[in-house]
């Protein structure tokens, strides 16, 4: 282990558990990672090999099957993985939004359909709200489900599915009118409904088309994909909780708990450039000694090392706030907004480090440093959690006058 992003007060289990994930990481992730990315290939045997891990079902309850575990521990071990490679902390994170969502509100019939085979990743999540026209604007939504005897029929154009071709079961996010009259806020008639399909592109099932891959800067591997519903027709007892109207609350619990899993992210990356950077700083030689020598690069180093450490001490603060069962929007936003930044700061320094070669694929700080934007953008860009933030702190230090 390094001396860098050090948890205090983990239980033995939890560090059992991360010890054998960074193990994986290690012989698993990182000599092959570069590689993959660069021919933007699906990880199929890493994917396996953490299926066998059990991290598919790190947070599902034992009773169906899964470890039951903290969000603090899956955090840790999201980190862990992004420091691999963060394509894969990718697949997994969408994939846990949902079986969250559905722990916390799903109907007893759902929790037992869904979370065993989640558990083992023979089904595998996917989330859908963003819209290509909406942006950040979630109340914005268009797609809409309308009741059709005990089915409901959804229409509309989704933007920006991870895992979308090899999910097996997405939670989509759409306007329900049926029981909300006109005028009601946006936010109260919006329905999260639980979609089932077959893995893959193309017409998935009747009325669902998942177009293709879009091709990305960085973040490849992972499939990002539209889904287009044409009069697309499911039960009605696949509505996320049984009871319409609920939908964006579901969505932003979900988020809430996946920007404590981006900041996870933007931790792991910060603590992979970092490596490289201090490793490269020893070997590269100038004026007749190595760089790291050089006051200006041990001024960058320290610099670098210090905003991973702050970064993941407002990671697990976020992760603990949640976990201990209150109100961690404000923490939540704070840790993904500086993690997110402070992991674009930490890889850029590293490429400078890297002078040259830095720009070239055969080194690995190149990747890095095409990951690290897209957190800048996922589960809410730095200028929506400053909303949120501002918000929160306005309402913890009301003016009394």
């Amino acid at each position: 282990m390094t001396r860098l992003a050090q948890t205090a007060g983990l239980n033995d289990i939890q560090q059992e558990i991360l010890a054998t994930v960074r193990d994986f990481v290690d012989k698993e992730i990182i000599p092959v990672a570069t590689q993959l990315e660069h021919r933007d290939e699906y990880p199929t045997e890493i994917v396996e090999g953490l299926k066998e891990l059990g991290l598919f079902g790190l947070m599902i309850p034992e009773e169906y099957g899964g470890l039951g575990e903290s969000l603090l521990t899956y955090a840790l071990c999201v980190e862990e993985i992004a420091r691999g490679w963060m394509s894969v902390s990718g697949i997994i994170n969408t994939h846990f939004i949902v079986a969250y969502m559905l722990k916390q509100h799903g109907t007893q019939e759902q929790k037992d359909t869904f979370l065993p085979r989640m558990a083992l990743g023979e089904v595998r999540g996917a989330f859908s709200m963003s819209e290509p026209a909406l942006g950040s604007d979630v109340s914005a939504i268009s797609s809409k489900g309308v009741k059709d005897g005990d089915e409901y029929v959804l229409n509309g154009q989704k933007m920006w599915l991870t895992n979308g071709g090899t999910s097996t079961l997405v939670a989509v996010l759409c306007r329900s009118d049926e029981g909300h009259p006109e005028g009601t806020a946006p936010h109260k008639s919006m329905t999260t409904f639980l979609v089932e399909k077959e893995p893959g592109f193309g017409e998935v099932r009747p009325g669902l088309t998942i177009p293709g891959k879009i091709d990305k800067m960085g973040y490849k591997g992972v499939d990002t994909t539209e889904l287009i519903m044409d009069d697309l027709r499911i039960p009605a007892n696949r509505v996320l909780g049984g009871t319409t109207g609920r939908g964006f609350y579901q969505m932003m619990d979900g988020v809430e708990v996946g920007r404590v899993n981006v900041a996870a992210r933007g931790c792991g990356v910060a603590q992979r450039a970092f490596e490289l950077g201090v490793s490269y700083a020893q070997q590269r030689h100038t004026f007749g000694k190595p760089i790291a020598e050089h006051q200006a690069i041990q001024f960058k180093l320290a610099e670098m090392a210090t905003k991973v450490e702050a970064a993941h001490a407002m990671m697990v603060n976020a992760a603990r706030k949640k976990d201990s069962g209150e109100r961690n929007d404000l923490e939540a936003g704070m840790a993904k907004y500086l993690a997110s930044e402070y992991c674009k700061e930490v890889v850029e320094d590293a490429f400078r480090i890297h002078g040259g070669y830095g720009f070239s694929k055969e080194y690995e700080i190149e990747r890095l440093y095409r990951e690290a934007p897209m957190l800048l953008i996922g589960e809410g860009t730095a200028e929506i959690q400053k909303m949120i933030i501002g918000r929160r702190l306005l309402e913890e230090y009301r003016f009394q006058g």
